[in-house]
């Protein structure tokens, strides 16, 4: 399906999501809120889909106080059958889903040769077979309707070993890379573009829980502002990498696929 010309439309009206559906998983928190809110001020319905239910229903009210829609969605992506019941759910209520922002995501840190098969299996099984799941299935409705978007959010992870501690996420994060990739290879004759943004380290709360809860090998700049090392001078918001979810998701991205939006402060020009 050829990518649409859409040179004759307005900026305001290319990042329109006015009658689309956007799904967004771990949208309770942090970066997945900071989307949630940023893809319903652009009209979009937000399913903020989340294992904590009770999270979900406040970023839901947040975003209903500010004149946006959304929906409070129960999902683990850890499971086929939960994930399926919550495509069903969000499908059943707003008729389908036109954006999938693959979002939920741990950050656990642990070295190499500490790290156990059961460490191992919980973050991959949640941020690449998880991101996996729900991008094939998701991938079903949208090839039916022959259209959509899918954003990961990987990582400058996915580039570069950041951390010595990192090794389970920096692999995981490549695996997501190379599945963006594949994935919009497959797809985009079904009209479904794939993308990927990658975020350096982002001021969420468990990132700040994680630094004050412990000494991290995981944080390079202990003790000092957060990303004071990177060439902008700070680590990201949630809300910039919710930005650069946005432009992807909207009209104005339509001659992307299979590339990577870095959020990344400049970390990556060494």
């Amino acid at each position: 399906m050829p990518a649409p010309d859409v040179s004759t439309r307005s900026l305001t009206d290319l990042l329109d999501l006015r009658g689309r559906v956007a799904l967004v998983t771990g949208g309770a928190r942090g970066i997945g809120r900071a989307c949630c809110k940023r893809l319903a001020e652009a009209g979009a319905i937000a399913a903020v889909c989340d294992k904590n239910t009770e999270w979900a229903e406040k970023s839901v009210a947040e975003i209903s106080a500010d004149g946006g829609k959304a929906i409070a969605v129960e999902l683990d992506v850890t499971s086929l059958p939960s994930v399926l019941s919550c495509i069903e759910s969000v499908t059943g209520q707003l008729g389908g889903i036109d954006i999938l922002v693959n979002n939920a995501g741990i950050y656990p840190p642990a070295l190499f040769l500490d790290l156990t098969d059961e460490q191992w299996e919980t973050l991959c099984g949640i941020n690449l077979t998880g991101a996996l799941r729900m991008a094939r299935e998701v991938a079903k409705v949208m090839a039916t309707a022959n259209h959509g978007v899918i954003i990961n959010i990987t990582s400058i992870a996915a580039f570069v070993a950041t951390n010595p501690a990192l090794s389970a996420y920096t692999a995981a994060k490549h695996g997501l890379w190379g599945l963006t990739k594949s994935m919009a290879l497959e797809l985009g004759p079904s009209g479904i573009r794939v993308l990927a943004v990658a975020p350096t380290l982002v001021e969420t709360e468990g990132i700040l829980e994680l630094r004050a809860r412990q000494n991290s090998v995981t944080l390079a700049d202990e003790g000092g502002q957060l990303g004071s090392d990177m060439p902008l001078g700070r680590a990201a918001l949630p809300d910039d990498v919710a930005r650069a979810v946005l432009f992807g998701a909207s009209d104005m991205a339509v001659m992307m696929t299979g590339s990577t939006l870095a959020v990344d402060g400049g970390r990556l020009i060494h």
